[in-house]
């Protein structure tokens, strides 16, 4: 149902605080820049979640960084975004949402900066914790603002699919730029190309992107904030670390502790609360509950999986960097180009459609990519690219436009930086748990084709330590027969996190069916300013 009955520990705003005081819309021209500078500023954000992974060979010999190292390089980014996204989002709804989204941007812009002049590791991790930072404030804003500016529920649905492709392409783009600019300029400029793109998205935004805030009645939340804070870094810190250090490691079960206190304790605070962080209430509906639900297990099940087939194209298949990127890139296209087409149908017949359509896709692709191994050419299996690339299309527009239409207004940043924050958590978690599953696999087969090929005990676990997470296969300086059966177990352990990750998609059919169903857009939103 949507949110109706008004909190009486809430003064009810009288009219959000927005720098265009006649009320006027804006004209086409100026949504169309405004979604240009948003779109932009997201693409330099998604980009650097993949174009980083390219760099670290090189960084690996310039700064002379460890395994670990080069873990917390890409994991400290995750770490602080899905740690402070929340705050950000009602930060921005109270103080500003064109303001906290610049701060995002300079924030953003400084952390790169720190990376690309860091002599040391330890800065380099530095620079990218403060990068997380300033995503986290910035990444919410970008859709809270469309969430103001596209007041008609279809064009801010279209705008959404716009958004999201920009997303995918952002992601997809990652590899292939960032080999040539390895290749030819050094790792360092992998940083220092956000520098420009951050200083136009602060200028152009102070020029182009209307201020919105609704701060009436509401004030800050710090017990809320530093238990959310807490909570969802204790759990992501215990996740990424989990894989390496091992599930019964103090540290892993300290951090899972630490986030069974903090969490429950969050929901006990943000119900007692006069002005909460998040307004639990917005999960009363079920569309909104639901769309969050499949952000959650799409990222989840596809795009941790998706890093996963990047290491196959590469370490068994013997793919370049930036070809395995080229391989990928069919799949990202169909994503930027299906996107706006699924926030048209969101918008015109509801959300459910598209977004059972796109999760029951995107399974078909996982399980079909599991069919393909050791041996498998592009001529095989290029078609399932195109495939995955029109699942996840289907489904992100519609999660996203869900999310904001089921909620007032005022309630965009908050919204906006749950369902953000929600699939931040599916990716980490993707990762850590099928790369578990995919690393159990892989190490008891291994085990059996070790043993096979004659090895004693102690050769076997000198062999299955040197592959541990099955990320070294082709560096590993492994005899050839050692070689081979790794490849082999690779496989069979990627197609076991495969069919689990197609598994987790299915469960997304059956929420949005159950939940979705057949709910409009324009339902929920309407009904809960009325509230």
């Amino acid at each position: 149902m949507p949110i109706a009955d008004p909190d009486p520990r809430e003064v009810r705003p009288a009219a959000p605080a927005v720098d265009n005081p006649r009320g006027l819309p804006l004209s086409r021209g100026r949504r169309a820049a405004v979604l240009l500078v948003l779109c932009v500023s997201l693409f330099m954000a998604m980009l650097d979640n993949t174009v980083v992974n390219v760099a670290l060979p090189s960084v690996q010999n310039h700064l002379d960084a460890g395994i670990s190292d080069l873990q917390w390089i890409v994991d400290g980014y995750s770490l602080s975004l899905a740690a402070l996204m929340l705050t950000a989002g009602t930060v921005g709804d109270l103080y500003g949402r064109r303001r906290v989204f610049l701060l995002g941007l300079l924030l953003f812009g400084a952390g790169s900066a720190v990376s690309a002049l860091a002599g040391h590791v330890a800065l380099l991790i530095a620079g990218r914790v403060l990068q997380g930072a300033g995503a986290a404030a910035f990444m919410p804003g970008t859709l809270s603002i469309i969430r103001q500016v596209y007041t008609d529920e279809r064009e801010r649905a279209t705008a959404i699919g716009v958004w999201a492709g920009v997303s995918g392409l952002g992601l997809g783009l990652g590899p292939i730029v960032g080999g040539p600019i390895v290749d030819h300029f050094g790792w360092r400029w992998v940083f220092w190309l956000n520098v420009p793109i951050a200083l136009f998205g602060i200028v152009a935004g102070r020029l182009l992107v209307p201020e919105s805030s609704d701060r009436a009645g509401r004030t800050l939340d710090p017990g809320g904030q530093l238990l959310a804070v807490v909570g969802v870094g204790a759990a992501v810190y215990a996740t990424i670390e989990g894989p390496a250090r091992g599930w019964g490691d103090a540290w892993v079960v300290g951090g899972y502790a630490v986030a069974a206190v903090a969490l429950p304790l969050f929901v006990l605070v943000e119900h007692r609360v006069r002005s909460p962080l998040l307004d639990l209430r917005l999960f009363r509906d079920r569309l909104f509950s639901g769309a969050l639900l499949n952000g959650l297990l799409l990222y989840l099940g596809m795009f941790s999986v998706l890093y996963f087939l990047s290491l196959w194209l590469q370490e068994v298949l013997g793919w370049s960097a930036t070809g395995a990127g080229l391989v990928v890139m069919p799949a990202m296209v169909v994503v930027a180009a299906v996107t706006p087409l699924a926030g048209w149908i969101a918008g015109r017949f509801g959300a459910g459609y598209p977004m059972t359509a796109g999760l029951l896709v995107s399974a078909f692709a996982m399980a079909g990519m599991a069919q393909y191994g050791v041996g498998a050419s592009l001529r095989s299996y290029w078609w399932l690219l195109p495939v995955i690339g029109l699942g996840m299309g289907l489904v992100l527009t519609p999660i996203t436009a869900t999310a904001l239409a089921r909620v007032p207004a005022r309630r965009a940043g908050m919204a906006s930086a749950a369902a953000n924050t929600l699939r931040e958590l599916g990716g980490v978690v993707g990762v850590a748990a099928l790369g578990s599953t995919l690393t159990a696999a892989m190490h008891h087969d291994l085990s059996a084709r070790l043993t096979a090929l004659g090895l004693g005990t102690g050769e076997r676990a000198h062999f299955l330590a040197q592959l541990h997470g099955g990320t070294r296969l082709s560096d590993a300086g492994l005899p050839a027969a050692v070689a081979k059966a790794a490849n082999a177990s690779y496989v069979r352990g990627l197609h076991v996190a495969e069919y689990s990750g197609a598994a987790v998609l299915l469960v997304g059919c059956l929420v949005s069916l159950v939940l979705v169903g057949r709910g409009r857009l324009d339902s929920g939103g309407k009904a809960a300013d009325d509230g």
